[in-house]
């Protein structure tokens, strides 16, 4: 397997995004994204270029989408913009071929292999799992401690969305904590992996070592009789469509059931606290009003929009807002930009809990490949304020967020927080 090295920082982050040349505007910069300071460069970029070639870059030459209308149009146009080779704007490693299950998929092939574990997230079985998230989100926020600083997303966000998902694999709850492992691990930027002392190879192994335990499970649950309950690895193993899975769409699949049951719900819990201590007015304004729940959770997925971007490959040549995409290029979709795009939300950087638009937000995709567990997610982010409300007049934020080095996932490794009972 051939490593990858990092380049050296780009000097964007923290710098004046005018200061650079919008043709060197390279927004694959995971350092912006960690350190925050990513929002200049979009802006900059749907109001002067909002079809943006970047010709070189960290994973080669790339096309940014940064506004919503541009980025619907490739959601619905999956004929020309294909997800079949990869969904990141790196492509996969030939030695190591991993891809992301059925969502790197075009054709029926995609709506087969996505109908197999639909159910999973489907109303039914949600009304199911709803009283036992209600129950773990009881169990994690009483056992906070009061007065204390502590870190929420270990605390909390990791482990409510870790618990969820043992359960929506099935997978052994005492080894719960794998499955965050396996998820960092699969998500994590070259650069991250290197500066924590783990090369691609050991990454490689770790997701080998995911494999191999899900292939257990896999022959323990072949030809197994119906249960009322479902969950993912019973439902690939006894599908017509799934059931001869070859190792890697196998290990594909589940790196894309984990990243989407995980990383995305995982950093909205954290990103609404977050959101909540900068804008105390509408902390108060959920005090008052917590009917507004609801509505509050869409304009955190919104406001965080915790999977940055999708990538799509031209499959022909095209031409999209004037510029002309050729066969074969890769087209990013940065979801992180169209929910900030001022043509459609109004004061587009505010976090305003009764926005009236908030639900249409793009960080779910659109189209063919729509998130099938958003109403998961939403139902998880829900249950957990209603249940926080209910106890803590505020959680604070009482140290600076750390974020995750990383240009597709954006989210938080860590956030101090002391809770405040009423």
């Amino acid at each position: 397997m051939s490593e990858i090295a990092a380049r050296p920082p780009l000097g964007q982050a923290g710098a004046d995004p005018h200061s650079i040349p919008l043709e060197k505007i390279d927004v694959s910069d995971s350092e912006i994204f960690a350190t925050d300071t990513l929002w200049g460069y979009f802006e900059r970029l749907r109001r002067e270029d909002p079809v943006h070639y970047c010709p070189d870059s960290e994973f080669g030459a790339y096309w940014s989408v940064t506004r919503y209308d541009d980025v619907v149009a490739v959601e619905k146009n999956p004929e020309v913009y294909s997800s079949a080779r990869s969904i990141v704007v790196g492509d996969p490693d030939p030695e190591f071929p991993l891809e992301a299950g059925f969502i790197t998929m075009d054709g029926p092939r995609h709506i087969a292999h996505r109908k197999v574990v639909q159910p999973v997230a489907s109303p039914r079985n949600l009304a199911y799992l709803e009283p036992l998230i209600r129950e773990r989100v009881i169990e994690i926020l009483d056992s906070l401690p009061v007065g204390e600083t502590f870190d929420w997303v270990d605390r909390v966000s990791i482990e409510l969305t870790t618990g969820m998902l043992a359960t929506l694999f099935d997978f052994p709850y005492e080894e719960r904590s794998k499955l965050t492992y396996w998820s960092d691990m699969a998500t994590a930027s070259p650069a991250q992996t290197g500066a924590a002392g783990v090369t691609e190879r050991e990454r490689e192994e770790v997701l080998r070592d995911c494999l191999s335990r899900f292939t257990e499970l896999w022959n323990e649950r072949k030809d197994a009789p119906p249960t009322e309950r479902l969950d993912f690895i019973t439902a690939l193993a006894n599908s017509a469509a799934t059931q001869d899975l070859d190792p890697m769409e196998y290990l594909g699949t589940l790196v894309l059931l984990i990243v989407g049951g995980n990383d995305t719900t995982r950093n909205s819990i954290t990103g609404g606290i977050v959101a909540l201590n900068e804008n105390p007015d509408e902390y108060q304004k959920l005090r008052d009003h917590p009917e507004l729940i609801p509505n509050m959770v869409s304009e955190i997925i919104r406001w965080q929009t915790p999977l940055a971007h999708m990538r799509r490959t031209a499959t022909q040549d095209a031409e999209l807002a004037g510029k002309r995409i050729k066969k074969g290029d890769k087209v990013v979709m940065w979801y992180v930009s169209a929910n900030r795009d001022d043509a459609v939300f109004d004061d587009p950087d505010a976090f305003l809990i009764d926005r009236e638009n908030a639900k249409q937000h793009l960080s779910f995709g659109l189209g063919v490949h729509f998130c099938m567990g958003s109403r998961l997610a939403e139902m998880q982010l829900r249950v957990l304020w209603e249940e926080t409300l209910k106890r803590f007049r505020e959680v604070e934020v009482v140290g600076t967020p750390e974020r995750v080095f990383s240009n597709f996932v954006k989210g938080y490794t860590q956030l101090p927080v002391r809770v405040h009972p009423w």
